[in-house]
């Protein structure tokens, strides 16, 4: 087992993996930008080392500094938690080079996965169900007039290197799709540095269904079940839930099985997560692999009862997993609270923290680096808070969550909480009638 893990990120989930680590026997290192000396992660670490200044250029994102805080510290491994370099194949070949584990897949299972027509093509060999669209980049606007016409409208447009729903155009009238095509490699161009584009048919009426799994360094791969990531804002997840209050039992043994033959496709090792799009008649699509720890990992965590992180060290250092499928025990609903102005257009409220009450009691679980007095940097991702309600039922989920965001006081800056309680107040959110969309039309009171 590993001696010492450095954690290439910062805030609240560089906080969760230092307190597996902890219970693992594993001194952490942290390390953190100018900006975030402060936090959490850097006081609760067994050591620190500052990588740069605020821009993530210069410290989050620069691997010669990271590279360098591992050597002087002697870490053995290295945990890129989520974003930044978390899927970054070069750098995990990096840490190779110098003889440090980079605990996450290797680099070839990452490029394998991150370029997402390469992705799809590894999923059709493998037998897993993908949206019909176009077989590679589309090389002119032309191919793509006639491949529309071919498939019928509405289509898609997406960037190859895309995330975060930047590159993506849908198109739903032919006179709209020149405009789409341009304006789509324009901005996977800005974006990504890479303005390949592809074609699928667009879903309507879509749910995002995402299946956890592992695999280890034996070939053998498991699921650990599902969540619900529909409730979404311009293709960023607000709210996920496990189970998906739109699962059947066959749908979910369907599911699980597709996700396993996508993972053992690359012979997959770590955790991971195979995300699928689900239309209204519970057809499912592959849609991308994230070959690293998600956000929303808490989720199945409460639901099955298992440490997702654990594992993943566990799997890194060479430590068979069981191959047991897991199903949901529990109903567990997460709320992603950001420093956002919910009535402003989401706009991000960046600041110095007040006041702070955190909630608590039974079914309550919150994973958070914030605290009284924390200042907001305005440099990166504004979730300062991810709440977790666990309970047996779904109802009684949305109930716990209800009293628990009633509870959660945060001053001095604005959060997306108002929009949260307003959620779980609503009768189609209750009732489980969502899908990608449902947010457009939800209006704040």
């Amino acid at each position: 087992m590993f001696k010492k893990i450095l954690i290439a990120n910062r805030g609240e989930i560089a906080l969760r993996i230092i307190r597996t680590c902890k219970e693992m026997g594993i001194r952490t290192v942290a390390v953190y930008s100018t900006a975030d000396k402060d936090s959490l992660h850097v006081r609760f670490a067994d050591e620190a080392v500052c990588i740069g200044k605020p821009q993530s250029s210069d410290s989050y994102l620069n691997i010669p500094h990271l590279m360098a805080a591992a050597e002087i510290t002697n870490a053995d491994a290295i945990h890129p938690g989520y974003g930044f370099l978390a899927e970054n194949a070069r750098f995990a070949e990096i840490c190779g080079e110098h003889g440090i584990k980079f605990i996450g897949p290797t680099p070839d299972m990452i490029r394998r996965m991150g370029d997402k027509m390469t992705a799809k093509e590894t999923m059709i060999a493998a037998g897993v169900p993908v949206i019909p669209g176009s077989e590679g980049l589309l090389e002119s606007v032309e191919e793509a007039q006639k491949l529309a016409k071919e498939m019928g409208l509405p289509i898609i447009l997406k960037a190859t290197a895309g995330g975060g729903g930047k590159g993506m155009r849908v198109v739903w009238e032919e006179s709209e799709l020149e405009n789409a095509y341009d304006m789509a490699k324009n901005e996977a161009r800005a974006a990504f540095s890479n303005d390949g584009i592809y074609m699928e048919k667009f879903v309507e009426e879509p749910r995002h269904i995402e299946i956890q799994i592992a695999g280890d360094q034996y070939g053998k791969v498991c699921h650990l079940s599902e969540r619900d990531c529909s409730i979404q804002r311009r293709h960023q997840k607000l709210v996920e839930e496990s189970p998906s209050p739109f699962m059947t039992p066959e749908l979910r043994e369907k599911m699980g099985e597709a996700a396993i033959k996508a993972a053992s496709a690359i012979n997959y090792e770590s955790v991971g997560t195979i995300e699928f799009l689900v239309d209204k008649h519970r057809n499912f699509y592959f849609m991308e692999m994230n070959t690293r720890i998600q956000v929303e990992h808490g989720v199945t965590e409460e639901v099955i009862n298992f440490d997702l992180i654990k594992e993943q060290i566990k799997i890194a250092a060479g430590i068979p997993i069981s191959g047991k499928n897991y199903l949901p025990q529990m109903h567990a609903i997460e709320c992603r609270i950001n420093a956002e102005d919910p009535y402003n257009d989401f706009r991000p409220s960046p600041g110095k923290i007040t006041v702070l009450h955190t909630p608590g009691g039974h079914g309550v679980r919150v994973d958070s680096h914030i605290y009284a007095g924390y200042v907001i940097p305005p440099y990166y991702d504004s979730m300062v808070a991810k709440v977790i309600a666990i309970a047996q039922t779904r109802e009684e989920a949305i109930n716990t969550m209800e009293r628990a965001l009633s509870e959660f006081v945060i001053e001095g800056v604005k959060t997306t909480i108002p929009f949260h309680q307003q959620l779980m107040q609503d009768e189609n959110f209750r009732k489980g009638n969502f899908t990608t969309k449902f947010t457009e039309g939800f209006k704040l009171q």
